[in-house]
């Protein structure tokens, strides 16, 4: 009998630290990201597509709790309704008042370049292509989080990627992409993408979780640092 109240009493403590710990975590949730380039892969549900990946990397660190993707959309779209002014003000949801969740991430895609260098010529070897061309690719993107209580922009960032390749290629799928940007998978483009999704959440973990006092976001702003230092010196004053 002892042993049975002692295993209850270890479950419902051990239940309670769990809730507690699922408490600490911050809620957020990820709005379909925005484009402002000329990218040639990007399609009509890009934008859905890297929402679902960074919402994907954001559940891998289990140091948020995250809003699914398709309750963010039902909201977004009663706040809409409400502000249109058909509804009667006494039931208006008030924008920025979204309980579920404490932060909105919001992305949006500001610029991407794609190099390919040297002749097509190669030798293939066992599913290998070895030899060509050289592709590169780079991805910025740009980073807000909004508080759901005040609607204000509480973090602000510039991540970036890149990627190359020297003519090496695999064949098959690593079940990284869906939709259009399958297609990118195994591209210079698609490890950029990547990369890029997964330095948002990595740096996501670093300032809501960790901190901005914690040695993780020297390392941010040491990256913010050279890249206003390039965009300085590729802008060419007359």
């Amino acid at each position: 009998m002892k042993k049975i109240i002692f295993l209850a009493i270890t479950l419902v403590f051990l239940f309670s630290v769990s809730i507690a710990f699922a408490e600490d975590k911050p809620t957020v949730g990820v709005l379909r990201f925005s484009n402002k380039t000329g990218a040639a892969w990007w399609r009509g549900n890009t934008g859905q597509e890297l929402q679902d990946m960074l919402i994907s990397e954001l559940v891998s660190t289990k140091a948020f709790q995250v809003l699914e993707r398709r309750e963010i959309d039902k909201v977004i779209s009663e706040q809409k309704i409400s502000e249109s002014g058909l509804v009667d003000d006494a039931t208006r949801v008030k924008i920025g008042n979204l309980k579920a969740a404490k932060y909105l991430i919001a992305g949006t895609v500001s610029s991407f370049e794609e190099h390919t260098s040297g002749s097509g010529a190669g030798f293939g070897f066992m599913g290998f292509t070895i030899g060509g061309k050289k592709n590169e690719a780079y991805i910025a993107v740009d980073l807000k989080v909004v508080s759901t209580e005040t609607g204000a922009i509480v973090d602000a960032r510039t991540i970036e990627a890149s990627s190359e390749s020297s003519g090496l290629s695999l064949r098959g799928g690593f079940g990284l992409f869906s939709g259009d940007l399958s297609n990118q998978e195994k591209t210079p483009t698609g490890k950029a993408i990547r990369a890029c999704i997964i330095e948002i959440a990595e740096y996501l973990q670093c300032s809501l979780v960790k901190g901005k006092d914690d040695s993780c976001m020297k390392e941010y702003n040491e990256k913010e640092a050279a890249r206003k230092e390039r965009t300085k010196k590729s802008i060419k004053l007359q």
